[in-house]
């Protein structure tokens, strides 16, 4: 009778899979402000059947209600009493994912309409279990700061045990259940790289497949005041200790001044593009400081706005433009943004 019962089980969870293309994992903590127009991004996905799981890591705000109020059926929570962290958050939703394939997506960042069949569709052109898209970053206002085409998989591949070369951090990829039970879920013993060591050991299995479009919003928002700059050196080391690799700390260094940006620390994230340029990154600081130069200028004058359109990489990220702007009346923001202004 056991038998017969846990086989009728699992029969049920093969048949739920059948029915859901993508289970989009999004862990959330106390950014209720910012979680309702990022949901509202993936529930604009057309031409692919998902659903949504929300992790509620510990939050104490107005999370569920929040959730609740979007009325879709397609969203369900699932909540920890306590904070565990965001690879745990992510493990969790995982574990509660009915998809063929998981997708996963900050509380903070923004999609395309486009960018979960798109995804599959390259996917299924290729044979490839994980799939990754171009990003660019954002303000709050989702009027575009800088972005520049994505590497090609090949140089992702070759590149990603030396710096996390994924845009948009962990709001990008899309892996398939088989590729996730292959190499292993996100290893919570990271704070803040469990994303970066899980593309790594993807990429050892095999390359992914890409969409070189700019689908993602990475939004520089300054929501968070704090960075922890000790547990990501202690997750560094042990990156480089796992996977054997040799950082580029050139690299390491430019995304750690968008980090400061994305807190508000102005100061601190000039330290570090100063940084990250002594160190050969010195063309993409120089991009990335005439983009925020020009964003800036664009929101206070009006020859600003015209210095704004004169983006680099021939108008690649003007494709965003149009889905970034199908956002901003549907779902109004709030939030300051120290970085970008």
């Amino acid at each position: 009778m056991a038998e017969s019962l846990e086989r009728l089980s699992n029969r049920t969870v093969e048949v739920r899979w059948e029915m859901v293309d993508v289970s989009v994992v999004v862990p959330t903590h106390n950014r209720s402000e910012l979680l309702t127009l990022t949901l509202g991004s993936v529930l604009r996905q057309r031409d692919v059947d998902l659903e949504v799981i929300v992790v509620d890591d510990g939050s104490s705000d107005n999370t569920a209600d929040v959730v609740a109020g979007l009325g879709d059926a397609r969203i369900r929570v699932v909540r920890h009493d306590t904070p565990q962290g965001v690879a745990a958050a992510r493990n969790r939703g995982i574990a509660e994912a009915a998809g063929r394939w998981v997708a996963f997506l900050d509380d903070d960042d923004l999609w395309a309409p486009d960018k979960l069949a798109r995804q599959l569709q390259a996917a299924h052109q290729t044979g490839r279990d994980w799939v990754y898209t171009g990003a660019v970053r954002i303000d709050a206002g989702q009027r575009i700061i800088s972005g520049r085409p994505p590497p090609d998989p090949r140089e992702l591949a070759a590149g990603i045990a030396r710096f996390n070369l994924m845009p948009g951090g962990c709001s990008n990829a899309i892996a398939s259940r088989a590729a996730l039970v292959a190499v292993g879920r996100f290893d919570d013993g990271y704070k803040h790289f469990a994303d970066w060591d899980l593309w790594i050991r993807l990429a050892g299995r095999g390359p992914p497949a890409w969409v070189p479009s700019p689908l993602v919003g990475y939004r520089i928002h300054g929501g968070n005041k704090s960075l922890d700059i000790a547990g990501m050196m202690a997750d560094l080391k042990r990156i480089q200790q796992r996977h054997g690799s040799s950082i580029d700390m050139g690299a390491f260094r430019h995304y750690l001044a968008w980090l400061y940006l994305r807190a508000g620390k102005r100061r601190q994230a000039l330290r570090q593009f100063l940084g990250a340029a002594a160190h050969g990154e010195g063309r993409p600081v120089a991009r990335d400081l005439t983009s925020i130069l020009r964003s800036r200028l664009a929101r206070r004058l009006p020859l600003g706005r015209l210095l704004a359109q004169r983006r680099p990489h021939g108008g690649w990220s003007d494709a965003a433009d149009i889905w970034l702007a199908e956002l901003r009346p549907a779902y109004a923001s709030t939030v300051d943004v120290p970085g970008a202004g």
